[in-house]
């Protein structure tokens, strides 16, 4: 296989597409590329994030389970930002609790991380 040129998308099961819709719009300050029915696209950079209803997520991994929101963290998805502090108060101002930060990480970043709806991780980094 060649070598990735980059990561064209990822997509996050969501239980209330319209709810997470709304979250990345108002959060990350994002149009929505595309939608229908069953999902929601945003573009972060060259990177789309499809937001599927996970209803239409067994066709995609079957036959692997789709888990629940609450059956733990499995990743984490890191945007780079200057200023973790500022985003941190912006993302306060847009509702969003924290679940740590902003720490100075030993390896010579900030960052803090959050929630979305749909229960998957975002993180913010500021690099050292």
């Amino acid at each position: 296989m060649p070598s990735p040129t980059g990561i064209g998308a990822v997509t996050l099961f969501v239980e209330d597409l319209s709810t997470a819709k709304a979250f990345y719009t108002n959060v990350f300050d994002l149009p929505v590329h595309y939608e229908d029915d069953s999902s929601a696209v945003f573009r972060f950079g060259e990177t789309m994030v499809n937001l599927l209803k996970v209803e239409s997520a067994g066709e995609l991994v079957d036959p692997a389970p789709v888990c629940s929101p609450d059956g733990g963290v499995r990743c984490q998805y890191t945007l780079d930002v200057a200023d973790v502090d500022a985003t941190c108060e912006l993302l306060r101002e847009r509702g969003v609790e924290l679940l740590n930060g902003p720490i100075d990480r030993p390896w010579g970043i900030r960052t803090a991380s959050f929630r979305d709806p749909g229960g998957h991780v975002w993180e913010i980094a500021q690099p050292g």
